[in-house]
Parts: C-alpha cells; structure tokens; sequence
C-alpha cells in the first residue's frame, strides 16, 4: 500500500502578516504602559503563532484511507485523483468549483488535487485538497485505490 503524509504548514508571510499585532498592542497600550504594551503584544503575537502551527491539517494516504484534515474517506470509494497547479488550480478553486464540493484548501498553498467520490450516497461529489505535492499526493491516492480494488 502506498503511503503519503504532509501537514500543511503555513507559509513565511502568514507568520509577519499576523506580526502586525505586535505594533497595533503598542500603540494601543503604550498610553497606559509601554510594559504592558511590549508583554501584551509578545503575548499575542506568541498565540498568533500558537494558532498556525496547531490548526496546520495533514493530509494522509495510509492503508487505503485518505485523512484530509478531519475528514477520512476509505480510496476504494474515490475515483482518479488529478492534481492541479498555477492556472487550473485557480480555476479548480473558483469558476470550476462545485458548492457541495468538500474543501481542505489553504491560501498560502496554490496547487491542489482533486478527488472525485464515487459513493453515491456521499452528498460530495469531489474533494478539493490543497497540497505543496500535488502529483505525489494524486499518484498515492490513485495507487491506494488500484491496491484497495484488488
């Protein structure tokens, strides 16, 4: 059995954009107390970071069950992974996309793969799943699939 595993982890730029709060805190508290202002802030932005790291999802291909964040579907009821990149995958997360799709999709990761569902009493039709490796992550599910069928 094909296996993949890769958690999501955000990018360089989601850790300085949300180090904003740092300046905002002390400009905020530093009519009270600089202190308060310096600790509020570092407090803050230590939570900030705290956040990102531990909402990180991971995506799963293990023995023939695909784990997106907390969604688990067994791969012998998915059909042919595709993996998307630059254009399409824009295309695959907007103008392409269906309402009901389920979305495991992270601003900061462009490529995506999607992964049709063949249970037809699932109300999702596909999965939409962002990944930094999108052609190993479709090949793993795709492999998964060929070893759960046979």
């Amino acid at each position: 059995m094909p296996e993949y595993r890769e958690k999501l982890w955000p990018n360089v730029w989601a850790f300085l954009v949300t180090a904003l709060v740092i300046p905002a805190s002390i400009l905020v508290l530093v009519p009270i107390s600089l202190f308060a202002g310096i600790v509020t802030a570092a407090v803050l932005y230590g939570g900030c970071v705290l956040l990102l790291v531990l909402a990180a999802p991971v995506v799963r291909v293990q023995n023939g069950v695909l784990t997106a964040g907390p969604a688990t579907i067994s791969t012998g009821l998915l059909g042919e992974a595709t993996a998307y990149e630059k254009t399409e995958a824009t295309q695959e997360r907007g103008t392409r996309l269906d309402a009901r799709a389920w979305l495991l999709i992270r601003g900061w990761i462009d490529p995506v793969v999607r992964v049709p569902i063949v249970d037809a009493t699932d109300p999702a039709p596909y999965w939409i799943i962002s990944s930094r490796h999108p052609t190993q992550l479709a090949a793993a599910i795709n492999e998964s699939r060929t070893a759960n069928v046979e």
